[in-house]
């Protein structure tokens, strides 16, 4: 979600460009229809089985957004290519994790990721993140239930990392103060959170976890009033969709520099909640199980009663 730009701005600046995108499998389907694209290559856990392809392609350039181990093998077995890669700050973030130190430059990942196309004479459009919903997958208002057909909220319950989501009773809590209808989202590992939620509030929420493809949820997302997320991947599709984002964060920080992606017309759309003030957070760039102290004072002293007065605005 966050290459998107990238994409964007080499196609339309370089019109006449080729541009293949690399890849794992599982994330080909947020791609699949992204018009800027020319190819895309599914990378397995067998990355060598691949190189001698890539090598036939003889690319001109290789932009690397990523940065690690798998890359770096690429970019030294297809040696010929010109590759760029992006500055990942993981020393800036380090010392913001263990010694609560911020020295991180005040730059949004996308804007990073940008400057690795500047050599190109490239620029930033500025027209934010883009996702592409194949026909297939669009959701039509008419499939939902009757009580949100005339307009809902997304919350977003789940994420990979337990440290980034809202407990239970913060989520009910807030559901019951919203005086809208409500659909929860998130994975099938989420259905059952989602179920307590529903059974405490009632018909006025609606359980979608679980139910529907990445697509399908983004569908969702994109027909919402407005979106209540933390800091996971339906939050950048909520951005792509210019949509108004509260971001809830726990354990993470938005000045990682991975908070909703707006066009600058747009970025008053975008709300964050956070505990700040907290010893020790951020405890991790990415995420937790459970809470290393025990209290998970960063999600549990978040203020649902500001978040629910916002959305019923």
């Amino acid at each position: 979600m966050l290459t998107t730009p990238v994409v964007r701005c080499l196609k339309k600046q370089l019109p006449d460009s080729e541009i293949h995108y690399l890849t794992k499998h599982q994330y080909i389907s947020l791609l699949a229809s992204n018009p800027y694209i020319d190819k895309i290559i599914s990378l397995n856990d067998h990355l060598m089985e691949i190189l001698p392809a890539l090598k036939n392609e003889k690319y001109d350039y290789i932009i690397d957004l990523h940065k690690n181990l798998r890359t770096l093998l690429v970019k030294t077995y297809l040696h010929h290519s010109l590759s760029k890669s992006f500055h990942k700050l993981n020393i800036e973030k380090w010392m913001l994790v263990n010694f609560k130190k911020n020295i991180l430059p005040k730059i949004h990942i996308v804007d990073r990721y940008l400057e690795t196309v500047k050599f190109l004479g490239v620029k930033n459009d500025f027209e934010g993140l883009d996702y592409f919903i194949p026909e297939k997958d669009n959701v039509r208002i008419s499939q939902l239930p009757f009580t949100h057909q005339k307009g809902y909220i997304a919350l977003v319950i789940g994420s990979l990392h337990n440290t980034k989501q809202l407990p239970e009773n913060k989520l009910i809590s807030l559901c019951g103060k919203i005086n809208k209808p409500i659909i929860l989202l998130g994975g099938k590992d989420d259905q059952g959170k989602g179920e307590i939620i529903k059974t405490a509030i009632g018909d006025k929420v609606y359980n979608a976890c679980g139910i529907y493809n990445i697509n399908q949820s983004a569908s969702l997302i994109k027909m919402s009033e407005k979106v209540i997320t933390t800091d996971t991947g339906l939050m950048h599709i909520a951005a792509a969709f210019r949509k108004e984002i509260i971001s809830v964060w726990g354990n993470t920080v938005p000045v990682f520099g991975m908070y909703p992606y707006l066009p600058k017309a747009e970025e008053l759309k975008s709300k964050i909640f956070e505990v700040t003030g907290l010893s020790c957070r951020p405890c991790s760039k990415l995420g937790y199980e459970k809470c290393p102290k025990g209290h998970f004072n960063c999600m549990n002293m978040i203020d649902e009663n500001g978040i629910a007065d916002l959305v019923n605005k």
